[in-house]
Parts: C-alpha cells; sequence; structure tokens
C-alpha cells in the first residue's frame, strides 16, 4: 500500500483561516472607512466661475457665459472635525463643555486618520479597535443629546462591526504588532 502524500486539513484549520479572512476583511474595512472619514475633515467646497461649455464641440460657448461650479479641495485651513450645523447645537446644549467640544473637534480627525493607518497596517490592532469603539461611543452620546437620532442607528453598526472585530482579533495574522 502506497502512502499518501495529500496533505489533509482538518476543519479546525479551514475554520480559523475563514475567520483569518473575516477579519482582515474588517479590519480593512473599518480602517479605510475611519481613514477617509478623517480626511474628509479637511475638505471645502469652493464655488468657481468657469465658461459654459458648449456640449455639441467641447469648446466654451462664444458669448462668454459662466457657470459657478462646486470644486472639492483639501487642506489643513479647511480642517473642521464637527460639521459647523452640529457644533452650533453642541455649543447650546449645557451639558457640554466648552473645552471639551473644542478639544473633540480638534483631535476627531487626526485620531480617524490615525486609527486608521494603524488597522490598515495592523499597528496596534486592539488599540486602535478600541480608540474607534470610544470614538464611536462619543459621537453617539453626542448625537442623543441633540436629538439627532438618524445618525445613531449608523454609528450603532460601526459599534457592532468594532465588537466583531474583537470577537475576531484572535486571528489577526497579518499584521505588524500581534499584541495590541
Amino acid at each position: 500500500m502506497a502512502a499518501s502524500t495529500e496533505m489533509r486539513v482538518s476543519p479546525v484549520q479551514k475554520v480559523a483561516w475563514d475567520s483569518t479572512f473575516a477579519f482582515l476583511a474588517l479590519r480593512l474595512w473599518l480602517g479605510f472607512r475611519a481613514l477617509f472619514v478623517g480626511i474628509q475633515k479637511y475638505a471645502a467646497y469652493k464655488s468657481v466661475a468657469m465658461p459654459l461649455i458648449d456640449p455639441s464641440t467641447g469648446q466654451p460657448d462664444a458669448s462668454g457665459v459662466m457657470v459657478n461650479v462646486s470644486v472639492k479641495s483639501y487642506a489643513l485651513a479647511n480642517y473642521a472635525g464637527i460639521p459647523v450645523g452640529l457644533r452650533d447645537k453642541f455649543a447650546n446644549d449645557p451639558m457640554f463643555p466648552k473645552f471639551a467640544l473644542t478639544l473633540f473637534d480638534r483631535m476627531l480627525g487626526p485620531a480617524f486618520i490615525l486609527t486608521g493607518i494603524m488597522l490598515i497596517i495592523g499597528l496596534g490592532t486592539r488599540v486602535s479597535l478600541l480608540v474607534q469603539g470610544l470614538l464611536f461611543i462619543a459621537l453617539t452620546v453626542g448625537l442623543v443629546l441633540i436629538d439627532s437620532n438618524d445618525g445613531v442607528a449608523y454609528l450603532g453598526i460601526h459599534i457592532g462591526l468594532v465588537a466583531a472585530a474583537f470577537l475576531l482579533v484572535q486571528h489577526n495574522r497579518f499584521a505588524v504588532l500581534k499584541k495590541w
């Protein structure tokens, strides 16, 4: 009887790889989501006058008609951690001390960018998941206090994804620092 050279994989190993890929998908989704949310805090739209383009020729209209076009740009000067409309609501709520609102506004974008990058490269995965979870909880509390319930369920989904990632973090095989 010839010895089998076939490698047998137990179902336990297969489940571990499935869990590894499930965690990697969550980690990357949460990482890119946080990174781009943080970057969007530095975006602003500017209205720019541009010549009207004739669709048949692709050239500027001969009459010289100008149209206003909204152009998105990114700059440090554009930073707004909390959107202006919400910031005004928070400022009028007695539950929010002004210094805490200012501090949270300043750190929100950089915190999302940092935790996003950390998750994407797998550096301190547990710490970055914890920080993201705390950010989502803080944002949820803020929305509840100003009675803006539209975003609460949306943030609840993010909390669920962070919790799912914590349940799967033991399968974090593709990471720079696995311990944290």
